[in-house]
């Protein structure tokens, strides 16, 4: 029997339900984009109450034309975090979203206050804006009467996947998985747990937190009222550790790359944590049976988001497909580069004051170049990870599997390629956030009996192999390191 697995994947810029067969392949897909906000330079908020709106439009549309559905797989963007009233279920601030640099400075005190090696040795994370615990400090300091909630018990914590399992049953669940505790500097992801004195550094109470539960796990059911249907939610991962298992990235050593908003990076290395001293994360991938699998991670905080902007705010593209044609348009880039540290820069640099850059421009600089010039920041960001990967682990990556919106883009994998100077492959199946969140339900109900089987169903579709001399691939990334450097090296008032 085909079994239909729902897929819940709450993006940064869009919520999106797809509806997977039990080969994997996608069956109905409803998508809604959502409000951005940005009440000062470098500040990215979102609306609780819209991505729950959007979330729950997509689930009814498409489990209104489909047959029935066995369980739910729930995927979100990371360290994006809400804080609620347990009584009402209702925000009491917008969520501030993972881009967010308002906490920079807080950051740099516990820097400097010799803080920074407990939190890494901790959590395999770094001190910055990046991640949810100085975001919900934030909030229980600047919101009025936060604090004193908080200390009564009253108000929960969670990232956006704990939000919409409170709000999908009801009140009744208020949980998250181990891949997304791991991204919000409060979780230990050597004992698995909340730890105490890290509660104590950022000055959150533990009743807040939601209970931590395995990737595959019962994490109750979705009432009517919600989504139309009564529907055992059974996986939950943040995007990227989805995004690895939608490409059965089981092994130590498999290394996947996801561009959508961001791109990221994330290297599979077993039971293992790694830590980097290369600027890299260590984190969780996935904790199946109650079995932890690590990774490493690099993050770009803006890979389409470049796009998103071309077409926004500089109104130069009407769709993010022209990109492909304009860089085609041109015999190279011109000397045209592109830093896009629109919200600082992240790995390998850590600079969240770091802002976005163009290099090169002349009187013939034009939009073509602008499109190529975020095309190409993309493939010279990915370079600088895999770098400090290889230099993290001593073992040559040959091969990168990647996914995401923007691998649509044909010019943007060739240009991939011959950047990195490895093979690019391609799935079939591109949207493998969801699927991996499809999988982990799948894995719960018996649908799928093991990771292996999961392995015998993925399939490449396209491969990319480097056509670059090693002389232009060089000069290209040098005068890139100079850019970053430039960039780097800018001071703002």
């Amino acid at each position: 029997m085909n079994e239909l697995i729902l897929s819940i994947d709450q993006g940064t810029t869009s919520s999106r339900a797809i509806v997977f067969d039990t080969g994997g392949k996608p069956v109905k897909t409803e998508q809604q984009e959502f409000e951005q906000f940005f009440p000062k330079p470098g500040w990215v908020e979102h609306d609780p109450e819209e991505i729950w709106s959007t979330t729950r439009a997509v689930c009814q549309k498409v489990l209104s034309e489909v047959g029935p559905v066995t369980a739910i797989g729930i995927t979100n963007q990371r360290e994006t975090v809400v804080v609620w009233d347990k009584e009402s279920g209702q925000a009491i601030h917008k969520a501030i979203v993972w881009q967010d640099g308002r906490t920079a400075d807080y950051c740099a005190q516990l820097k400097q206050q010799g803080l920074e090696q407990t939190v890494r040795e901790k959590t395999g994370l770094l001190l910055d804006p990046y991640f949810s615990a100085t975001k919900v400090r934030w909030i229980l300091h600047n919101v009025k009467g936060a604090r004193e909630l908080a200390n009564a018990g009253k108000l929960a914590f969670g990232t956006i996947d704990s939000f919409l399992i409170w709000r999908l049953t009801g009140g009744k669940v208020h949980a998250t998985d181990a891949t997304n505790a791991s991204r919000t500097l409060l979780f230990n992801i050597h004992d698995q747990s909340w730890d105490e004195e890290l509660l104590k550094i950022f000055d959150i109470p533990h009743s807040m937190l939601p209970e931590v539960r395995d990737s595959v796990a019962d994490f109750g059911v979705s009432t009517k009222q919600a989504i139309g249907f009564e529907i055992p939610i059974c996986g939950v991962a943040g995007d990227q550790q989805a995004a690895s298992i939608g490409q059965c990235c089981f092994e130590p050593g498999m290394i996947k790359s996801t561009y959508g908003t961001g791109g990221f990076v994330m290297l599979n290395t077993g039971e293992r944590p790694i830590q980097s001293t290369s600027g890299l994360l260590t984190t969780v991938a996935y904790r199946i049976n109650g079995k932890t699998t690590y990774a490493l991670e690099g993050s770009i905080f803006i890979a389409g988001a470049a796009v998103q902007w071309l077409r926004d705010k500089l109104k130069i593209i009407q769709t993010a497909s022209e990109t492909e044609g304009h860089a085609l348009g041109l015999n190279g880039n011109d000397g045209v580069y592109l830093v896009p540290a629109f919200v600082g820069l992240g790995a390998p640099h850590w600079n969240p004051n770091a802002r976005g850059a163009i290099f090169g421009l002349t009187r013939d600089t034009g939009p073509q170049h602008f499109a190529r010039a975020a095309l190409e920041s993309i493939c010279y960001q990915t370079h600088d990870l895999l770098q400090a990967m290889t230099k993290d682990t001593g073992d040559r990556i040959t091969s990168l599997k990647v996914d995401g919106g923007m691998v649509n883009n044909k010019w943007m994998c060739q240009m991939l390629a011959d950047v990195l100077d490895i093979d690019i492959r391609l799935p079939v199946v591109t949207e493998t956030t969801a699927l991996g969140a499809a999988y982990l339900a799948g894995l719960h109900t018996g649908i799928f009996t093991s990771t292996e089987m999961l392995s015998e169903i993925w399939q490449q579709d396209s491969l990319y192999s480097s056509r670059m001399d090693a002389e232009l691939r060089n000069k290209l990334l040098g005068h890139w390191q100079q850019a970053v450097t430039c960039v780097n090296n800018m001071k703002h008032s």
